[in-house]
């Protein structure tokens, strides 16, 4: 018999082979100061574009003084205990309220986590003899909920809606022969890397066609789309037509905890059979009456979305006039395209960070195919326009280094020794 850590520790680790000399600086970086549109990385201040901080309420004056005083009051324990059980308050159930009216939706469930809260959904929904169909580029809670569930799964490619049609034919014929059984369609209201709309109107017209539920992860549309923020369904139209809606409260709300929302009826069986909730400890009310005054916020200050999309506009339009490719972001999400492997796009974000004070993400194989580099930059209601111009400046004269393929052959210390 093997040691089971020695052979964990002997696997090849496509990401985790690089934490030396990552560890530290592109990776588990140390970010400080106040979360805003600029901050201390590596003792040097940056314009940061990577907080999902959409909306800017992580600094809000009127947010950070509703904490306070709610943590000085309840402090971080209570309620104590399971909801079900000794952890629920009127309080909560406000919150879940006010999310119903504001997403157009019977009721809401709220969720201690968003990750963990999607892998419990998919588990309470979907039983053995159910399908579930998803796009392929759902994001990793939906992958890793989709593991727990024993019956079939059909994928669809990105988007295409003429695949989600096929797959929806293949689970009808496969249903008919068993007589028992349900589908749910599962895809995202906008896909956190490529910035693109989820083609919610379209898979809702499938529904003419073929009897499924929808589910929705709207973590990046919440707050950011729809005339009031409702997310992306109120951006198309077809808000109503969701039979689930999920979204979290780490992006635009600033916050910690997820909330789900649909009919009453599905909403009141996932509120006893959801295990993540039942077996784990209420969301501390300091969280949720803090997101009561956060959605209060969004609700009265429409300006601050408007000032969001004011930013992402100026941003991604600057960079399309210097000849960027933006792929086909249709949201405030910004992901930059570029060719190169892993050690030009180090060099090149080493050289955005030290010399140009820009910090982004990077995205390279083996998350994205060989030769290709995501940054990905997250414009905010916090950002000036000082900041947008700085920052088109900088990718634009790196932009000529790469091309000159002066980053190819930069060898890349080890950063974490730096520091």
């Amino acid at each position: 018999m093997k040691d089971l850590f020695d052979l964990l520790l002997g696997k090849d680790n496509p990401i985790g082979r690089h934490k030396d000399r990552a560890h530290g600086y592109f990776t588990f970086p140390k970010l400080e100061g106040e979360l805003s549109s600029q901050m201390y990385f590596n003792q040097k201040k940056v314009i940061m574009w990577s907080l999902n901080d959409y909306l800017g309420l992580a600094n809000h004056h009127e947010v950070r003084q509703i904490d306070a005083d709610i943590t000085a009051k309840f402090g971080l324990a209570y309620p104590m205990g399971s909801r079900m059980m000794s952890g629920n308050t009127e309080f909560h159930e406000q919150l879940e309220r006010d999310l119903s009216a504001f997403v157009y939706k019977e009721d809401t469930l709220l969720l201690n986590f968003g990750y963990q809260g999607m892998l419990s959904i998919i588990d309470s929904l979907c039983s053995r003899h159910d399908i579930i169909i998803y796009d392929a580029e759902s994001h990793a809670c939906i992958i890793d909920g989709l593991r727990l569930h024993t019956g079939h799964r059909f994928v669809f490619k990105h988007n295409d809606i003429a695949d989600l049609e096929k797959q929806l034919h293949r689970a009808k014929k496969l249903l008919e022969t068993r007589k028992e059984g349900g589908v749910l369609v599962i895809t995202e209201g906008v896909f956190g890397m490529a910035g693109d709309q989820g083609k919610l109107k379209e898979i809702v017209k499938l529904k003419e066609k073929f009897p499924f539920r929808l589910l929705v992860d709207d973590a990046h549309g919440f707050g950011t789309l729809g005339i009031k923020g409702a997310g992306t369904g109120e951006e198309q139209g077809v808000q109503k037509e969701i039979d689930l809606y999920f979204s979290t409260f780490v992006k635009s709300m600033a916050s910690l905890g997820a909330f789900v929302s649909g009919d009453k009826g599905i909403i009141d069986f996932l509120r006893y059979t959801l295990r993540s909730q039942i077996f784990a400890k209420s969301l501390p009310i300091s969280f949720v009456i803090g997101n009561i005054k956060r959605l209060e916020l969004i609700k009265l200050n429409p300006q601050l979305k408007d000032k969001l999309w004011h930013n992402a506009r100026q941003l991604q339009e600057g960079l399309r006039t210097r000849g960027f490719d933006l792929g086909v972001t249709n949201s405030v999400i910004t992901p930059v395209y570029m060719k190169g492997g892993i050690a030009e796009a180090t060099a090149m974000l080493k050289d955005l960070r030290e010399n140009y004070g820009v910090f982004c993400s990077v995205v390279v194989y083996p998350v994205i195919p060989k030769d290709t580099i995501i940054y990905r930059l997250i414009p905010t209601a916090n950002h000036t326009e000082t900041d947008i111009l700085a920052t088109l400046d900088a990718f634009t004269k790196v932009k000529v280094q790469l091309d000159a393929g002066r980053y190819k052959q930069v060898d890349i210390p080890n950063m974490a020794e730096t520091i």
